[in-house]
């Protein structure tokens, strides 16, 4: 694969809302790219808020002027996710021209020569001649990471008798609806898995709501487990690593493009609603190979392979052949000119 080097220790910008899901994401290409970069967090208030991606930045912000937030000297590269960050990106990019390679993350809902370069999900339907796609999001476990990460198994996980199950847990949202059906069908799962003599390493998230996880703790009571509820070390990057098998609610593209990049067999749990893009996401991920839908009881634990997933590097090595591209036509017009 194309080693990145070009935009390695160059300085960057990535603009969010502060939301998780949008600061994993950027930070997964920023890592990929190794860039020396900085986070910076945007909160618009009234109708900037409101109105965002459309409305502009508020003057109150003072954008461009010496010692507000943004002010050059700006960035070599600018990546953006999430709608509020939209604005300060098209921003960006009016004042710092060309000197700024500028990314969106995730469909800006607007015209798309606002940024440079855009990434969406496959499963999203934008296509065009500045937008790539790739099957998962991206995110920071880069197969490194995840290598480096195996070479050391905590105490407490190594304690854990194998085989080790990470269960991901995302909750509601407002695709998917949990119903007493569905949680009976994860604890008879679980339950089941447990019995074949499974330990488990359980990770909720902020959107993991009370009876969900209520559900999968009494699933696992009876079986060696660690159970990690948001206090403390958070331990998810080891229960990744670690994790012989995986499962992972459907409500979370994240977490499940995570667990892909493990290259584990990773089993998705699918609760009552959905919408056509989750499924179109799901149906791709079960025809690439490397998830299969939870079963309503075990009698074994299955055994697949698969090539890990990694669109961090993949969306990063699409970003440099353009930034180059772009670079030497840039050179050859100031040649021409002189």
């Amino acid at each position: 694969m194309t080693k990145l080097m070009q935009l390695k220790g160059y300085k960057g910008w990535i603009v969010t809302d502060g939301s998780a899901g949008a600061v994993v994401q950027a930070r997964g290409i920023a890592d990929a790219l190794e860039l020396n970069y900085v986070l910076k967090t945007v909160t618009p208030k009234g109708l900037h808020r409101f109105f965002s991606p459309w409305a502009s930045v508020s003057y109150k912000e003072r954008f461009g002027q010496h010692g507000s937030n943004f002010s050059a000297p700006w960035p070599s590269v600018a990546i953006a996710s999430g709608r509020l960050s939209i604005p300060y990106i098209r921003a960006i990019k009016r004042s710092a021209g060309s000197d700024c390679y500028t990314i969106i993350l995730q469909d800006p809902k607007t015209r798309a020569d606002i940024a440079d370069l855009i990434w969406v999900p496959e499963h999203d339907r934008r296509r065009g001649k500045n937008i790539i796609t790739t099957l998962t999001s991206p995110h920071s476990f880069s197969p490194q990471r995840i290598s480096d990460l195996r070479e050391n198994m905590t105490a407490d996980i190594s304690a854990l008798p194998s085989p080790r199950v990470a269960i991901m847990l995302g909750g509601k949202n407002s695709a998917y609806k949990f119903l007493e059906k569905d949680y009976a069908r994860l604890e008879l799962s679980l339950t089941s898995m447990g019995r074949l003599g499974a330990s488990f390493m359980i990770t909720s998230s902020r959107r993991t709501h009370r009876e969900l996880l209520h559900v999968v703790e009494r699933a696992t009571s009876n079986t060696p487990r660690i159970l990690w509820t948001g206090v403390g070390y958070n331990p998810y990057a080891n229960f990744l690593a670690h994790a012989e098998w995986l499962v992972v609610t459907s409500d979370s593209v994240n977490m499940t493009g995570e667990a892909c990049a493990t290259g584990r067999p990773v089993y998705v749990f699918t609760p009552s609603g959905g919408t056509a893009k989750f499924s179109r996401f799901h149906n791709a991920l079960k025809a690439y190979g490397s998830t299969r839908d939870l079963p309503e009881r075990f009698d074994t634990l299955d055994d697949w392979s698969y090539h890990p997933l990694s669109a961090s590097k993949e969306i990063a090595i699409e970003i440099e052949k353009r930034y180059e591209c772009r670079h030497k036509v840039s050179t050859f017009c100031k040649k021409s000119l002189d």
